[in-house]
């Protein structure tokens, strides 16, 4: 691995090493919440393979204070190093500058040579975006200024949000399906989230915290939150007024899907005909038997394009 400039050397220039490693004054306390998901994603590479000669996630997880229990449940889990921080985060402490403190201690070199101009840019956002809203603030009275309820309503949306709406939670992928075909979109975690693929989907019945306007939610989700949407088709997909109010609003996205954000999904045979507003869509169809195989590798990759 190419090493940044300026790039430490053995020797006399540990201190520097050790320098460039500590955390930076301003970002010291920034929440945990801050990193996005493709910092995460790239830790859980470095950390996730078990290694004789570097330390990995069980053994930041024992920095922590994560009990034994604990770190054996972690070791049942398909990413444990994204579950290790999304549990660390709801704790006390649960910093930026704690977690670089503790990669440093554990000889982590490589993964902070790698990842600490990410890491510094995500704060940096952060620390921009609480200022503005610092700055932005009304000079109104409690009563008055409570009267916007659209921007409480899309603040800590889904489960993993944070609660004051600086850092919303990303997403690969919306998944658009209706109830009953619910046990296909399990099928579809399994193979790209819990797998290789490493993908992060949207799953409203899974990811999205109840109690507010579904129609407002969606829209965020949809807009703002991922990358692109699946659309699980199906016989009972034709009768849901909610999977339809999806599809034509992320349609509206990207007029003539120049942006390949839509990805239409059939799993099993239909005895109506197929939505006309998705005809001129490439289909990945999960039907066809000759070429199921191909199936979930050809719609991870569409998932995975920038």
């Amino acid at each position: 691995m190419a090493c940044p400039s300026p790039c430490p050397s053995p020797g006399p220039s540990r201190a520097v090493t050790a320098k460039a490693a500590s955390p930076a004054p301003d970002i010291h306390d920034v929440p945990l919440v801050a990193l996005n998901f493709r910092v995460r994603s790239r830790l859980s590479l470095y950390l996730n393979p078990p290694t004789q000669v570097s330390a990995y996630w069980p053994a930041l997880a024992e920095e922590l204070g994560f009990q034994y229990l604990e770190i054996l449940n972690l070791q049942t889990q398909p990413d444990p190093t994204r579950r290790l921080l999304d549990t660390w985060q709801t704790r006390e402490r649960a910093t930026v500058g704690r977690l670089l403190e503790l990669l440093h201690k554990l000889e982590r070199l490589d993964v902070l040579e790698d990842l600490r101009p990410s890491i510094d840019e995500d704060c940096k956002k952060y620390l921009k975006k609480k200022q503005q809203e610092e700055a932005e603030k009304p000079l109104q009275v409690p009563a008055v200024d409570s009267s916007n309820p659209q921007t409480l309503e899309l603040m800590g949306i889904t489960i993993l949000d944070d609660p004051q709406g600086l850092v919303p939670e990303l997403f690969d992928a919306f998944i658009c399906y209706c109830p009953s075909d619910i046990q296909f979109v399990h099928e579809m975690i399994q193979r790209l989230e819990q797998t290789d693929c490493r993908l992060k989907l949207c799953v409203s019945d899974r990811d999205v915290l109840p109690g507010t306007c579904v129609w407002s939610i969606t829209s965020e989700l949809i807009e703002k939150r991922c990358r692109r949407m699946v659309v699980v088709i199906s016989d009972e997909y034709l009768q849901s007024n909610e999977c339809d109010f999806q599809t034509k609003f992320a349609l509206s996205l990207c007029p003539g899907a120049r942006q390949k954000r839509l990805i239409p999904v059939k799993y099993k045979p239909m005895k109506k005909e197929f939505p006309s507003i998705l005809r001129f869509i490439t289909l990945c169809d999960y039907t066809n038997p000759c070429t199921r195989s191909w199936f979930w590798p050809r719609l991870a990759r569409a998932l995975s394009q920038p």
